[in-house]
């Protein structure tokens, strides 16, 4: 308004005249002028007038917001506004997946950085996950309302660019990269009354990205500054989360730390998501992360070495050594493999032989895979039979262990100084990690049903929580209807309705899924 009063016109937008392509206007350009400019280029975009590479002709349009088009066109995205972003989770999922999502202990640093800008410009804060499903949304009431009215912008929709064409966090999650994206450079017309500003969040620890900070208000509110301000929220969560993550490598390195050093090889301590958190002696190692097989195994370095990685703990952290190629036959025959998980008792797999332990001996076995540091005879006392009194028992039973399983448990100090893999420790990684679906089924039942030892009931009440809490949120009917094939799941009614409001209409489940919760409603119990 200020330029036209003076008689000077807005410069139009040129690819020459903004030095940053992932800014959509700068404080020269005159917003509506460039939302029309924008409007054209999209309409010939729409209606076929762009041959291939006519956008590197078209100068009113950036090469990322080019490039967004393209591939919104190629996922089949209707840019009519007919069709707008899909919901995906109701309210309760999408609740569940912030309340486990790691940007949410983040909520309080994000409001505090974006929360002044916003309330100024009327803008809204978001935050999306890895696939672009708003999770967490905040700002100004009225913006708010309008936003989920005419876009369906709410927590549970989808905003990548397959769910919705091109936005910012769509393209933030597309380009790995901040991006503004303003007015008619969004694919879909009905978004085109809008602005918004993202910038993709990666985690320190595995280096992907986990989730995009938002900035979005309407069209009149564009400004420059909010890509900078998303961009420098977006980094301050990083460094927060970098400082989360040496804490939780110094808990590591003070719990594992004398395993590494006492490693008769060049030896790693490397997190779950295999980057190396130390070695010994430093440097030895000519990565800085590791691709690790599942609960551990070996791993080719070159012609003279390969690498064996121990899993520690419940898979998270991983002890890797160097070891001659001669000597790998030797340290795969110290490999003990586990399976505890709907079992009455643990089978146990030994350079090759197969074993059924009874019950005591299983229970004592899982309580050392649980205490890598090992525990006392007292210990396992009070861990099995609530009381340290029957130390004695403890130590015939371990004597008694020792000879079925020799060369895998310390004599004095309890402690398993074998490579152990378990498939307790297989579900937990892969929980850890994310990987629902396959965690869930690799889960057939809980920790050794049977045992009424207080440790055990401790380990499996805890696991059987984590494993329902994973499912019930996961977004994927899949490791819901694993889970429901388990003892615990298949009386779990509100699994059961989950599953039913997410099946897809001509799948055969459903009546299954029907039929139970009816059941389970009535208090019948399934035959």
């Amino acid at each position: 308004m200020e330029q036209r009063r003076r008689g000077v016109r807005s410069m139009p937008y040129t690819r020459s005249t903004m030095s940053n392509p992932w800014l959509a206007i700068d404080v020269a350009t005159a917003p509506t002028q460039r939302a029309r400019e924008v409007r054209r280029a999209w309409e010939r975009f729409i209606g076929g007038d762009w041959g291939p590479g006519d956008e590197a002709r078209d100068e009113s349009v950036r090469d990322p917001i080019a490039a967004s088009w393209r591939r919104s066109a190629a996922a089949g995205v209707d840019p009519s506004g007919a069709r707008i972003a899909p919901v995906v989770t109701d309210a309760d999922e999408t609740t569940a997946r912030w309340e486990v999502h790691p940007l949410a202990e983040m909520a309080p640093l994000i409001r505090s950085c974006l929360a002044a800008t916003a309330d100024d410009s009327a803008h809204l804060l978001v935050v999306s996950d890895a696939n672009g499903v708003l999770l967490w949304l905040e700002g100004n009431p009225r913006v708010r309302l309008r936003a989920a009215d005419s876009m369906n912008f709410a927590e549970g929709t989808l905003w990548s660019e397959g769910g919705a064409g091109t936005n910012a966090i769509g393209t933030a999650l597309a380009a790995e990269h901040a991006v503004q994206v303003f007015a008619s450079e969004h694919f879909n017309e009905v978004v085109q009354q809008w602005t918004c500003a993202a910038a993709p969040v990666r985690d320190p620890d595995s280096g992907q990205i986990v989730g995009v900070i938002d900035l979005t208000g309407e069209m009149s509110t564009v400004h420059p500054h909010s890509m900078a301000v998303a961009t420098a929220t977006a980094q301050a969560v990083e460094a927060q989360l970098r400082c989360r993550m040496i804490d939780r490598d110094s808990r590591l390195i003070a719990r594992y730390g004398d395993r590494l050093s006492a490693a008769p090889d060049p030896a790693a301590l490397v997190s779950s998501s295999g980057r190396v958190i130390a070695s010994q002696p430093f440097g030895w190692l000519p990565v800085r992360r590791l691709s690790l097989p599942r609960g551990g195994g070996e791993l080719a370095l070159n012609e003279e070495r390969s690498l064996l990685a121990e899993a520690l703990g419940p898979e998270e952290a991983y002890l890797v050594r160097a070891v001659a190629l001669k000597a790998r036959a030797r340290r795969a025959a110290t490999v003990l493999n586990l399976a505890f998980l709907g079992r009455a008792g643990a089978e146990a797999e030994l350079s090759g032989r197969g074993l059924r332990l009874r019950l005591r001996h299983s229970e004592i076995l899982t309580l050392l895979c649980g205490n890598p540091d090992g525990l006392t005879s007292e210990q396992l006392s009070a861990e099995i039979y609530g009381h340290g009194a029957q130390a004695g028992s403890i130590r015939v039973e371990i004597s008694r262990l020792r000879k079925l399983l020799p060369d895998c448990i310390e004599p004095e100090h309890y402690q398993l100084k074998c490579t152990v893999s378990s498939d307790v420790a297989r579900v937990c990684g892969l929980l850890h990690r994310g990987e629902v679906r396959e965690a869930a089924a690799r889960y057939p039942g809980p920790l050794l049903p049977r045992s009424i030892a207080p440790g055990v009931v401790r380990e499996r009440e805890a696991l059987e929580r984590w494993m329902r809490q994973s499912v019930m949120s996961a977004g994927d009917h899949e490791p819901l209807w694993s889970w429901l094939q388990t003892p615990s799941g298949s009386t779990d009614l509100a699994a059961w309705q989950r599953l039913l409001a997410n099946l897809p209409f001509a799948d055969p489940r459903r009546s299954l899924a029907a039929s139970r919760v009816g059941q389970l409603r009535a208090g019948v119990t399934a035959v």
